[in-house]
């Protein structure tokens, strides 16, 4: 896998990412474009299930630089490109156990086609948060501890 396009670091802060599943998505030309040139945000994005499709909301792609009068809208819903099975598993999932499917990840495959990473995520508390923090903590001390002392 590439470097790659954008990121989610805060997911992991404020879920706990059970399974995490490939996606393709459907772009238009001027979204890859942009995607192209690197600029995208799936910061406070997440995928809905409408009907049943499971839908990219609020992920923003910048209009392309070059696009004139056909550029896309920046935050429109994109649909997810899944296999049927993976489908009904991940609607199955949100509905019955309140889960919720958070993007973490937006790259290029060896390909050249983009891919979504979304995680099947459970909310965190703020004490789960506080606990992972400390852990966090804990191994970066350790860390320096051993390094040091050897």
């Amino acid at each position: 896998m590439t470097k790659p396009i954008a990121e989610n670091r805060r997911a992991r802060y404020d879920y706990f990412i059970e399974e995490t599943v490939e996606a393709g998505l459907v772009l238009t030309g001027t979204e890859v474009k942009s995607l192209r040139v690197g600029r995208a945000n799936i910061a406070e994005s997440y995928a809905a299930v409408e009907g049943q499709e499971i839908v990219l909301i609020n992920a923003d792609i910048p209009p392309y630089a070059g696009g004139n009068r056909f550029n896309h809208e920046p935050r429109r819903p994109r649909k997810l490109l899944l296999h049927r099975k993976q489908i009904g598993k991940l609607i199955g999932a949100v509905q019955r156990d309140g889960r919720t499917l958070i993007p973490t990840k937006l790259y290029w495959n060896e390909k050249g086609i983009a891919k979504l990473e979304i995680g099947l995520a459970k909310g965190k508390k703020t004490h789960d948060k506080r606990e992972a923090a400390a852990e966090r903590d804990w191994q970066r001390d350790k860390a320096r501890l051993m390094r040091d002392k050897g």
